[in-house]
């Protein structure tokens, strides 16, 4: 069974930074695309970033890009969202996603994703 964890959330100010982390166990993380998605309440969940299982291939959301970057130690079974420049907008649960039916190109439909964490609490106060 895939377990996906999460850490790093917590309240950071406007214009300040933040790591995410996700612990994969369960599997073998290179045998999945990875991704960031985030949600707040009344709204659907929304891509954030993705990186593909052999880390060549990377995408990022308009709103995020220039900010936050998706990295992947496929070693460690570790993903990574550092994430620059906060804006109060930015405040949502964070969730890491996996997807093992979706290699080939990275997606951002979160349908197309098989595994989920919990999610991690991100607030940036103004």
């Amino acid at each position: 069974q895939v377990q996906l964890v999460e850490s790093g959330g917590g309240l950071v100010q406007a214009g300040g930074s933040l790591r995410l982390s996700c612990a994969v166990s369960g599997g073998t993380l290179r045998s999945y695309n990875m991704a960031w998605f985030r949600g707040v309440p009344g709204k659907e969940r929304e891509f954030v970033a993705a990186v593909r299982w052999s880390v060549s291939t990377t995408d990022y959301a308009d709103s995020v890009k220039g900010r936050f970057t998706i990295s992947r130690d496929n070693g460690r079974n570790t993903v990574a969202l550092q994430m620059n420049s906060l804006k109060p907008e930015d405040t949502a649960v964070y969730y890491c996603a996996a997807t093992w039916r979706h290699k080939v190109i990275v997606t951002r439909i979160w349908n197309d994703y098989d595994y989920w964490g919990q999610g991690t609490q991100v607030t940036v106060s103004s």
